[in-house]
C-alpha cells in the first residue's frame, strides 16, 4: 500500500476523530473534586498553609475545589465530619484519640506542626516551666483535660495553684506572680502591645508529645477516596512551605474570612512559626513537613492513659495513618 492509500487515511482520520471526541468529553470527567475543609477556629496565621494552597492555586492544580470553612467556639468539628458536612477537619491528637475511644471512625492523615503550639506565658523573671511550681497559673476549662494533667504529672503542679482564664489578660498583667496559658501568636502579641515584658514556654520544649493542627478525616473517606486525601495532603503541605516563604496570598484570604486579623498580628504569627520551627523541626527536618511517627502517637497515648484521660483499651493505632505523608519529603532538600 502507498502512504496515501485512501483506506489507510480513513482509518487514521477515524482514530483522530475518536481521540478528539474523547478529548472534548474529558473536561467534565476531570472536573475538580469538591472538598470541604473545616478549621478549628477563626482564620489566623496558624492556618496559613491551607489558605496559601487555596490562594496560590495549589489545590486547583491538584484537581481539587476546596472550600475552607471556619470553625469557632460553637462549632463541633468532629460531629460535622462524621455527619458528612465536612470531608476533612483541623484536629488535634487528644481529641482524635478520645473520639476513637468513643467509637467514632476518624483518622489523622497528616500533621501541620511537629508539636502542639500550646504553651505558658510568664513574666520576664521566670526561667523555665519548673519555675512556676508556686505561682498562680490561669487556665481555660478545656485545658484541665488536655495539657494541665501533663503539667501536674511532670512538674508537680497542683490544682490549688490554678485559676480560671477567661481570655482576658488583665489578671495576668496585674499580678507579677501569675502565669497564663498561651498560644505563641496570641497572648504574647497582646501582652507586648501593652508594654509587658513576657516569656513564652512551648510545652513541647519540655516533652509534651501531641502534634499540632492535624488533618483528620473518616476511615470511610480514607478507604473510598484515598487519591483525594493524598492530593489534599500534598497540596496543603506545599502550601505550608510556600506560606513561610511568602505569606501575602494566604494572609489576604485570612483577613477576608476574619477581618479582626491585622497585618502585624499575622506577621508575628509567621515569625513565631519560624522561630519555633513548628513546621520543619524535629522529624520533619529529615522526613519532610507533615510527617508523623508511630512512636510519637504512642507517647501521646501513654501520657493520656497514665493521667487517666484515656482508656488503655483504646485502639490508638487506628487514630492515624502515615500512608499519605511517609514518602512526600516536602521541604527536604
Amino acid at each position: 500500500m502507498g502512504m496515501f492509500d485512501p483506506a489507510r487515511r480513513r482509518v487514521l482520520f477515524g482514530a483522530a476523530a475518536l481521540a478528539l471526541a474523547l478529548g472534548g468529553q474529558s473536561g467534565p470527567a476531570r472536573a475538580a473534586e469538591k472538598v470541604t475543609f473545616l478549621t478549628s477556629w477563626f482564620a489566623q496565621g496558624e492556618h496559613g498553609g491551607f489558605y496559601q494552597a487555596k490562594a496560590t492555586g495549589l489545590y486547583e492544580k491538584a484537581g481539587l475545589d476546596v472550600t475552607i470553612r471556619m470553625g469557632g467556639p460553637q462549632v463541633n468539628g468532629l460531629q460535622l465530619l462524621v455527619a458528612g458536612e465536612a470531608d476533612i477537619i483541623m484536629g488535634y491528637d487528644i481529641q482524635t484519640l478520645k473520639a476513637i475511644e468513643n467509637g467514632l471512625p476518624v483518622q489523622t492523615v497528616a500533621a501541620s506542626f511537629q508539636f502542639d503550639l500550646q504553651g505558658i506565658m510568664t513574666h520576664a523573671d521566670v526561667e523555665s516551666l519548673a519555675g512556676l511550681k508556686d505561682r498562680k497559673i490561669l487556665l481555660a476549662t478545656s485545658s484541665r483535660t488536655t495539657f494541665w494533667p501533663w503539667l501536674k504529672a511532670n512538674f508537680g503542679f497542683t490544682d490549688a495553684q490554678s485559676a480560671p482564664y477567661t481570655f482576658n489578660l488583665q489578671p495576668f498583667l496585674l499580678d507579677p506572680n501569675a502565669a497564663v496559658q498561651a498560644y505563641p501568636s496570641s497572648e504574647p502579641f497582646e501582652a507586648r502591645k501593652q508594654g509587658a515584658k513576657v516569656k513564652f514556654f512551648a510545652l513541647a520544649g519540655a516533652g509534651y508529645p501531641p502534634y499540632g493542627t492535624t488533618m483528620v478525616t473518616t476511615r470511610k473517606t480514607v478507604a473510598e477516596r484515598p487519591d483525594m486525601v493524598r492530593r489534599f495532603v500534598k497540596a496543603t503541605l506545599e502550601g505550608w512551605r510556600s506560606y513561610l516563604e511568602n505569606p501575602a496570598p494566604a494572609n489576604a484570604l485570612i483577613k477576608q474570612d476574619n477581618p479582626k486579623m491585622t497585618d502585624d498580628r499575622l506577621a508575628f504569627a509567621v515569625e513565631q512559626l519560624k522561630a519555633l520551627k513548628a513546621l520543619d523541626g524535629g522529624d520533619a527536618a529529615v522526613a519532610g513537613i507533615g510527617t508523623m511517627t508511630e512512636a510519637r502517637w504512642k507517647e501521646t497515648y501513654d501520657f493520656l492513659v497514665g493521667t487517666e484521660l484515656l482508656k488503655a483499651s483504646t485502639d490508638w493505632k487506628s487514630a492515624f495513618t502515615t500512608e499519605f505523608v511517609k514518602d512526600l519529603r516536602v521541604g527536604v532538600q
